[in-house]
């Protein structure tokens, strides 16, 4: 009667292992979750400002919309790019003129961003400025209700 010992198959010779370890798999997918989850809140694009909640749903779009958002002091910026106020309507209406050269007969997409501290007035002068230029596809940016 033969036994299959460890010992018999050769001398010094391990047999193979046939089973795959996923304990460091998980340990790295593990890290990558913690690292994707600490750094998603990061990268927020654009001015930081405190927005208004809202229940609306998101809209469908399909260019890279104009981006205009008020801080919490009042100061506006475009893209990022901060423009003082009597600036405002000339940027505006080079930004018309781009979209107009678009040539799909419609004005750019506005999205305007402001913080919901700021006076009522402050954000209806952008938006007046908004409409004078001829950009009146704008959509006020609020934070969905959980």
């Amino acid at each position: 009667m033969a036994m299959n010992l460890p010992s018999s198959r050769g001398k010094g010779r391990k047999a193979p292992m046939a089973e795959i370890n996923v304990t460091p798999l998980v340990d790295v997918m593990l890290v990558l979750l913690i690292i994707f989850m600490v750094t998603a809140p990061l990268l927020t694009q654009g001015v930081p400002v405190n927005l208004p909640d809202s229940r609306a749903k998101p809209l469908d779009q399909d260019q890279q919309p104009t981006e205009i958002s008020l801080d919490e002091q009042g100061r506006i910026f475009v893209a990022k790019e901060e423009v003082p106020a009597d600036a405002l309507p000339s940027r505006l209406a080079a930004i018309a003129a781009t979209g107009a050269k678009a040539g799909d007969g419609q004005p750019p997409q506005v999205f305007l961003r402001a913080d919901r501290g700021l006076d009522y007035g402050r954000v209806m002068r952008v938006m007046g400025e908004l409409n004078r230029a001829g950009l009146n596809r704008v959509a006020l940016v609020t934070v969905g209700e959980d």
